[in-house]
Parts: C-alpha cells; sequence; structure tokens
C-alpha cells in the first residue's frame, strides 16, 4: 500500500511538472532565437501558456478528477482537450519556433517531413475533419465511452485521439503555422460548416440519448456544454479563416492596383 501510495505521488508530481517544463522549454527557445531573428510575438508565448494548461487541465486535477463521476465534467474536459487547447497551440506556431530553433540540418529533416504525403493527407481538411468529428460520433454514440472507463490503456488512448485530432482539425483549417499543402479558402469554409453542423447534431443526440450509465440530467448539461462552448470555439476559427482569407484578397488587390500604377 505504502508503495502504491509513493507511485501515485509520483505521477501526481510528474503530470504537473511535465507541463511547466513544456513552458520553460518554449520560452527559453524564444529567448534563444530572439538574438538571431525577429522578435517572437509575445501574444504567442501567451496562447502557449493558456494553451499547455487547457490540455493539462482536461487530463490532470479537478475538473479532470471530477470527469470520472460527472458526464458534465467530462465533456468540459473534451472542450479543452480537443477544441480550446488545440486552438490555443496552434496559434502559439510551435513549429516554426522549433524551426527556426534546431541547426539547419536538422530543420531540413523537419521540413522534408512536413513536406511527405503522409503529412499532405492526414492534414487535408476533410480527413481532418472525420478523424475529428467522426471519433467523438464514435465515442458518444457506441458503448465506447462505458468501455474506456473499464480500461486504462483505452482511456488514454481516447483522451490523446481527443487531443490529437481536435489539433490537426485546427491546422487543417487555420494557416498560422507551417503549412506546406494547403487547400483553397473555399474548401475548408465548406468543410467546417459541414463539421461544425455534425459537431451540433452530436450535441443534441447527447441531451437526448444519453450514452449508457449517464442520467438524462447530466447528458443534458454535457450536450448544452458542448452545443454552446463548441459554438464559441468554432466562431474564433470561423473569424480567423476570414480574416485571412479577405486579408489575403486585399493584399492582392493593392498589389494588383500598385503594379496598374506603375504601368499606367
Amino acid at each position: 500500500m505504502m508503495h502504491n501510495h509513493v507511485v501515485d505521488i509520483g505521477l501526481d508530481l510528474l503530470s504537473y511538472a511535465f507541463p511547466v517544463a513544456l513552458i520553460i522549454l518554449y520560452i527559453a527557445a524564444v529567448s534563444v532565437t530572439n538574438n538571431k531573428y525577429k522578435k517572437w510575438p509575445r501574444i504567442r508565448i501567451i496562447f502557449w501558456v493558456l494553451g499547455i494548461f487547457s490540455v493539462f487541465l482536461g487530463i490532470v486535477g479537478p475538473i479532470a478528477d471530477r470527469a470520472h463521476d460527472s458526464f458534465s465534467a467530462h465533456m468540459l474536459t473534451h472542450l479543452l482537450l480537443g477544441m480550446l487547447g488545440p486552438l490555443l497551440l496552434v496559434l502559439a506556431t510551435p513549429m516554426k519556433l522549433l524551426l527556426r530553433s534546431v541547426p539547419v540540418g536538422f530543420g531540413r529533416l523537419i521540413s522534408k517531413l512536413l513536406k511527405s504525403s503522409y503529412v499532405q493527407w492526414i492534414t487535408h481538411p476533410v480527413l481532418a475533419s472525420v478523424l475529428n468529428v467522426g471519433g467523438l460520433w464514435i465515442l458518444y454514440a457506441t458503448d465506447l465511452y462505458s468501455a474506456m472507463h473499464s480500461s486504462m490503456w483505452l482511456f488514454v488512448l481516447v483522451h490523446v485521439h481527443i487531443f490529437l485530432a481536435g489539433y490537426v482539425f485546427t491546422l487543417s483549417m487555420i494557416y498560422v503555422e507551417v503549412a506546406p499543402h494547403r487547400t483553397s479558402f473555399r474548401l475548408r469554409a465548406v468543410v467546417l460548416i459541414l463539421a461544425m453542423a455534425a459537431h451540433g447534431i452530436l450535441s443534441k443526440w447527447i441531451y437526448a440519448n444519453p450514452p449508457a450509465g449517464i442520467s438524462m440530467s447530466d447528458a443534458q448539461s454535457a450536450g448544452m456544454l458542448m452545443y454552446y462552448g463548441g459554438d464559441v470555439i468554432d466562431l474564433v476559427i470561423v473569424v480567423i479563416l476570414c480574416a485571412q482569407y479577405f486579408g489575403g484578397r486585399n493584399i492582392r488587390r493593392k498589389e494588383k492596383e500598385l503594379i496598374l500604377f506603375h504601368k499606367s
């Protein structure tokens, strides 16, 4: 019993030390590279700190502990781990920071990986949306939600998928990170609308069809949290996507006007 208690304490300390280490590494990389390149925007550091804490609040701490008994708390961890955290981390552009932090040779290897067909395939908006929203449908519309609470490995696997799928989905929609394989604004806009609709329909399904072992009142609270909380985060993605598109159009229009001015 004493041995197990010591192990639990060690795991708890490791769980809290890991996000702190990620924040320290990010800030250290910023500090070192600022001496060689353009100053790293402070807002990205803020995004990174908030994103790390959002993700880890979804897997450790009081909210994560309550999620084992409360479906509403679980849904909050879903929003933190699969939506808010990934959005904040994407906005922090860690890959850009990594590429300007590593030696040239290693940077070329990373660039080669980013240009690979696998990355092109996995970050395509359609597939990214299927993995993200489709995974949630499998989780909540089947017995998977109940099964994961009976298996630690399945529990971990599901939560890792929720985070990675949310991160890749966000990457596929807004191009603030390094993105060698880009798709059109129209395609991303259509896929985003469909993904938002599928997410909204799932929240209504949960509201009316609780997973096994979940009370109707708890499912209704969770469904409302998923519906409105998800919409708020998705709205931020919509705003960024549209701002990038119309901002780019304005830049291209001004460039054309400048060219025509010099020709006249």
